[in-house]
C-alpha cells in the first residue's frame, strides 16, 4: 500500500463543536472536506458541568457514515480531542456516567491541597513536568468517588470513544501525558506516583504511542453503520494540540507557535523535557507531542475570552457581528487598558465583559466602555500574553525562535496576528486553519503507509498543500 492515496476519516472534536473529515492523502495529495459538523459544550446539571459524551458518539457515528459515502472509500478512523477529561468503564465494559467538564467546579482548593500533601508540587513536576492546572486529571480523579471502585479504568475522551467503536481500550500517550500520571522523561505511566496518591493499580489502560493500530471496528458498529468491510481505527496525536502542532508548516527547529482556539496553546518543539525550578516556576508543561518530540507550552486563555463575551452580548439580547467588531476595534489607537487573561476568574462561564472591566478597575486602569473597545481590550491582552509566553519558552527551554507560526481559528484573526507580531518584535505565520486535522489525517496516512518519513517530510507535505499568510512587527512606541 506504500505510496498510495487512500481515504481517511479524522474525528476533531473541540471544545465548542466536533466535526468528522474525509481525507484524501498520499504522495503530493493531501485534500480534506467536513461531511458533518455538530454541538459540543458544557452540559449545566444541578451538580455541576457534564460533557454529553452519549450524543458526540452518535455524531461521530452519523459523521464516519458520511464519510464512508464520500470517495475514495475509508480505510481508517482517528479521533483528536481536548484533553484531561475521562469517563470511567465498570468492570462490565458499562459507562459510570457522563464524564465532568474540565471548568465543573469540583477540583476545589481543598481537593488540590489533598493532592499536594501526598506529592509536593516541585515533586509532582520533577516527574509529569506540566504546567499546574486546576483540572488536570489527577485532581479530577481526587474528586471522583467513583475512582476506587473495584475494576474501574479510566479512559480519557479520544480513548473512551476508540473503546466503543472498536472494543480495545489503550491510552494514547500525547493524552496522557495531561494527566499527571506519566513519567515525562519515560512516556510511561509512573507507578510510583500513582501509589502515593492511592490510585489503584489497573485504573489506567497501557500507553501507546500516535500511529498505533487500536483495531477494527466491530462488527456491531459496522453493522450499524452498514459498512462491509473493515476500518481501522488508529492513534494519532489525540490531544488535539499535538496534532495541531504536526499541522506547523514549519521549515525548520527554529519556531514557536500558537495553537489558538477556545485555549491559546504557546510554546515550542523540543527533544527532551525541560524540569528546572524555573520552569516550574513559570508554569510551563511538558506534553508529549508526536514522534517522541516534547510539547514545551503554556496554556493561555485564548478565544473563549471572546466567545464568552459575545455569548454574554447575546444573552442581553443585543448580537454582535464578531467581523464588525474586530474592524472597529483595528481602528482604536494603541495603548488601551489590558488585563492578565490568565486570571482565575476568567475560567468559568459568566458575564465577561463584566470581568474584564473589574480587572481593569483593580488595576487602575479605565475599563474598555464600547463594545469594540472590550474586542480590543481582549486582542491587545492576548497578544501580550502570546508574546511573552513565546519569549519565555525560548529563555527557559533554550530554544532559538526565529518566527511564531499561528495556526487554528486564530490564524484568521487579522488584528490578533499583527498585535502578536507586534508584541513579540518577531513574524508570525498565520495558518493553516485546520493545523488539528491536517495533522490528524498525515499521521493517519502514515500509519496506513500511504506516507513515508519522519515529522518534517509529512510537514514538506503540508506546506505544498496549505496557504499562509505574513505578518511584519510594526514599531511600537517606545521601541525602533
Amino acid at each position: 500500500m506504500t505510496g498510495t492515496e487512500i481515504g481517511l476519516a479524522a474525528v476533531d472534536l473541540g471544545a465548542s463543536s466536533g466535526r468528522v473529515i474525509h481525507g484524501r492523502v498520499g504522495p503530493g495529495v493531501l485534500q480534506m472536506r467536513e461531511v458533518r459538523r455538530f454541538r459540543n459544550g458544557p452540559v449545566t446539571l444541578p451538580d455541576g458541568l457534564y460533557w454529553d459524551i452519549l450524543g458526540l458518539y452518535q455524531d461521530i457515528l452519523a459523521g464516519i457514515t458520511d464519510a464512508t459515502r464520500a470517495g475514495p472509500e475509508i480505510q481508517g478512523v482517528a479521533i483528536d480531542s481536548w484533553a484531561v477529561d475521562y469517563g470511567l468503564i465498570a468492570v462490565d465494559g458499562s459507562l459510570l456516567g457522563n464524564p465532568r467538564h474540565y471548568r465543573d467546579a469540583r477540583t476545589t482548593g481543598a481537593v488540590i491541597d489533598t493532592v499536594h500533601a501526598a506529592a509536593p508540587v516541585d515533586k509532582l513536576y520533577g516527574i509529569n513536568g506540566l504546567q499546574y492546572l486546576p483540572f488536570n486529571t489527577l485532581y479530577q480523579f481526587a474528586a471522583d468517588p467513583h475512582i476506587g471502585e473495584p475494576g474501574v479504568q479510566a479512559l480519557l475522551i479520544p480513548d473512551l470513544l476508540g473503546y466503543w467503536l472498536t472494543g480495545h481500550r489503550v491510552a494514547e500517550d500525547t493524552n496522557a501525558s495531561t494527566t499527571g500520571l506519566l513519567d515525562a522523561r519515560t512516556g510511561q505511566w509512573n507507578t510510583d506516583l500513582i501509589d502515593t496518591l492511592g490510585l489503584p493499580t489497573g485504573l489506567l489502560p497501557r500507553v501507546v504511542p500516535p500511529g498505533t493500530v487500536v483495531g477494527d471496528l466491530t462488527d456491531q458498529v459496522q453493522a450499524q453503520l452498514g459498512l462491509h468491510r473493515p476500518v481501522t481505527v488508529s492513534t494519532v496525536g489525540s490531544h488535539d494540540t499535538a496534532s495541531a502542532v504536526v499541522g506547523v508548516p514549519a521549515e525548520n527547529p527554529n519556531f514557536a507557535y500558537i495553537s489558538c482556539g477556545t485555549w491559546g496553546l504557546v510554546g515550542v518543539e523540543l527533544d527532551q523535557p525541560v524540569l528546572t525550578e524555573d520552569s516550574r516556576a513559570a508554569n510551563f508543561t511538558n506534553e508529549r507531542g508526536v514522534d517522541g518530540t516534547i510539547r514545551y507550552l503554556r496554556n493561555v486563555m485564548g478565544l473563549w475570552l471572546l466567545s464568552e463575551t459575545l455569548r454574554t452580548w447575546e444573552l442581553q439580547g443585543e448580537k454582535s457581528s464578531l467581523t464588525g467588531l474586530i474592524a472597529a476595534a483595528a481602528d482604536i489607537p494603541p495603548g488601551g487598558p489590558t488585563f492578565d487573561p490568565d486570571e482565575p476568574q476568567f475560567l468559568p462561564p459568566g458575564d465577561m465583559p463584566a470581568r474584564i472591566a473589574e480587572a481593569c478597575r483593580n488595576t487602575g486602569q479605565q475599563p474598555p466602555q464600547t463594545r469594540p473597545e472590550i474586542v480590543r481590550c481582549i486582542l491587545d491582552s492576548l497578544a501580550i500574553t502570546f508574546a511573552a509566553r513565546v519569549h519565555d519558552a525560548a529563555r527557559l527551554s533554550g530554544q532559538r525562535v526565529d518566527v511564531i507560526h499561528i495556526v487554528g481559528g486564530g490564524s484568521q484573526n487579522t488584528l490578533l496576528c499583527q498585535l502578536i507580531a507586534d508584541a513579540a518584535g518577531l513574524p508570525v505565520v498565520a495558518g493553516p486553519v485546520e493545523a488539528t486535522a491536517l495533522g490528524n489525517l498525515l499521521v493517519q496516512a502514515r500509519t496506513h503507509g500511504a506516507l513515508t518519513g519522519d515529522l518534517w517530510d509529512l510537514r514538506a507535505q503540508l506546506r505544498a498543500a496549505v496557504t499562509t499568510a505574513r505578518y511584519s512587527p510594526q514599531p511600537l512606541p517606545g521601541r525602533p
